[in-house]
């Protein structure tokens, strides 16, 4: 009775240690079953998350290429510098987008403020309220406009020829503008003006300063002009003028003053009246130097500086770069055009009878061109 109770323990063990192992043993094959599972899952989860990615990437492709961009333009006033800049950041805007398959609608939030501080308020407003995704003031005021009316909603700013961004407080500087503005500048070289106007006229004893005191483009180029003349030994008599009719009669008091030449920076106040005074300045035999190109096109002998065509062209690009890219406005470079094209009214060159030909040699570009009230 002992010896079989011995023996039936004994084989209860055994047999309990075989079924222990080969509990073990289905245990370790069902883990390595899993572990192939899981990695098989692993790799499945990766591959549809991979793909997940690039059809989500797809999608932001093909909704981007559809996109449309809604893009505010305010324009200072009509003058054909400032019509041509905008003409050329609208035929730049369609180019784009039509190579980039998106939409620029500027048709429907293109204002001018006619110079008007409160119409240009209420032009931002308007903008704002719209909810553009962009807006490209030309010209420094409008850019100050537009720059305090986005303080708040961060809307991106791109400006257009605004002479001095740092001087006038659009920016906090040239390469890294700061907040949600950047832009081109038609910074103006005055010396190199004025230089044309010593060599034209080497005995020249009195300089003729016409601009808008008002207009903050006009401040560092009227500065820059005294102290050359001021370096030189020429007489300065300053005019200014905040209407057409102003600049028309600080017009006649230049030249009741006797002055040698006249120099205007690129002052949009004096730019809409060229037309209204060039011929004074003809009939008093006084060549009258400008910043701009417009001004010749508008009877002046000389417009001097930037080609306004490109600056827009240049601004609609950074636009583009900050829509589509994703730029951000407070870290891009303000640009300057460069400078240094000369544009002669052959009429008035010829009416004034001064000899413009040593110009070639100091200008990196000579340009000829007769009145007329745009450009073509």
């Amino acid at each position: 009775m002992k010896t079989r109770r011995i023996l039936a323990i004994t084989m209860a063990l055994a047999l309990t240690a075989g079924l222990a192992g080969c509990g073990s043993s289905s245990s370790t094959e069902t883990t390595a079953a899993e572990t192939e599972a899981g990695t098989e899952a692993a790799e499945t989860t990766a591959a549809e998350t991979a793909e997940a990615e690039d059809t989500s990437a797809a999608e932001e492709t093909q909704a981007a290429e559809g996109t449309v961009y809604k893009v505010g333009i305010v324009q200072y006033v009509d003058d054909a510098s400032l019509n041509q800049i905008e003409q050329a950041i609208e035929d730049e805007l369609d180019a784009k987008g039509a190579e980039l398959g998106v939409t620029f609608d500027y048709a429907d939030y293109t204002y001018n403020g006619q110079a008007d501080s409160t119409t240009m308020n209420q032009i931002a407003t308007d903008l704002v309220a719209e909810e553009v995704d962009i807006i490209i003031p030309i010209a420094t005021p409008t850019a100050l406009i537009m720059q305090a009316a986005t303080e708040d909603n961060q809307i991106p700013v791109v400006f257009s020829a605004v002479s001095d961004p740092v001087g006038s407080g659009v920016v906090a500087s040239m390469e890294e503008p700061g907040s949600n503005i950047t832009g081109t500048s038609d910074a103006l070289d005055t010396e190199a003006i004025m230089e044309l106007i010593v060599a034209a006229d080497p005995d020249i004893t009195t300089l003729g300063l016409l601009y808008d005191k008002g207009q903050d483009s006009s401040t560092q180029a009227i500065a820059d002009a005294k102290a050359y003349c001021e370096e030189n030994g020429i007489e300065v008599v300053e005019k200014t003028g905040t209407t057409n009719d102003e600049v028309m009669l600080a017009a006649d008091a230049l030249i009741a003053a006797g002055v040698d030449a006249v120099f205007t920076p690129s002052d949009n106040t004096v730019m809409t009246a060229e037309l209204s005074i060039y011929e004074k300045f003809i009939d008093a035999k006084i060549p009258h130097y400008t910043g701009a190109n417009s001004f010749a096109l508008n009877g002046a002998f000389c417009g001097y500086g930037t080609d306004y065509e490109l600056l827009g062209t240049e601004t609609a690009d950074m636009a583009v770069e900050i829509l589509v890219d994703g730029a951000d406005p407070a870290t891009m470079e303000v640009r300057i055009m460069s400078t240094g094209i000369a544009t002669i009214n052959t009429e008035t060159a010829e009416a004034i009878g001064l000899d413009y030909s040593m110009f070639e040699s100091m200008v990196t570009e000579l340009i000829e061109t007769v009145t007329a009230e745009e450009f073509e």
